[in-house]
């Protein structure tokens, strides 16, 4: 099943559990979004306006765009002017379709697991890290030195 919504000013085709990027959102209440319904389509599998219909989202990220350079330009008149410019955009989870006293839902997202912490040189004793140091050093210098005698001997 899938619908068909608007938002900033334009049309999506939206199924349960596809991520959207719309224009710049005003989050709702828990991060929940309502999107304005145009079409349902039915199992059967016919598009159809119904009036009970809604779709929701949860917003999963706000930020902002690729940079586009707009840059104007008149030749044999010395006029050049260039302005960037960055997007908005709220990233939407489409979580129900509801219609007809039917309700899809999306599958859940599996929760993610912690990364364990990276343990830093200022932690470990300074006597260590000093010793680790300076194995390390000599481990790289011994392949050096073999190399050189080994060019030597012929």
């Amino acid at each position: 099943m899938y619908a068909v919504i608007r938002a900033g000013g334009k049309q999506y085709r939206v199924a349960p559990g596809d991520v959207i990027r719309v224009e710049k959102l005003g989050t709702g209440t828990d991060g929940q979004v309502e999107f304005p319904v145009l079409a349902v389509s039915s199992e059967a599998g016919q598009v159809a306006k119904q009036a009970d219909a809604r779709v929701v989202g949860e917003v999963i990220e706000e930020g902002r765009g690729a940079k586009i350079l707009v840059f104007h330009y008149k030749r044999k008149k010395q006029y050049k002017k260039l302005r960037g410019h960055r997007q908005a955009f709220t990233a939407v989870r489409i979580t129900e379709i509801a219609a007809g006293g039917h309700s899809f839902k999306a599958p859940e997202l599996p929760k993610k697991e912690a990364k364990p912490k990276k343990v830093k040189e200022a932690e470990i004793p300074a006597a260590e890290a000093k010793a680790a140091k300076g194995s390390a050093r000599e481990k790289a210098a011994a392949p050096k030195k073999a190399a050189k005698k080994a060019a030597k001997k012929k």
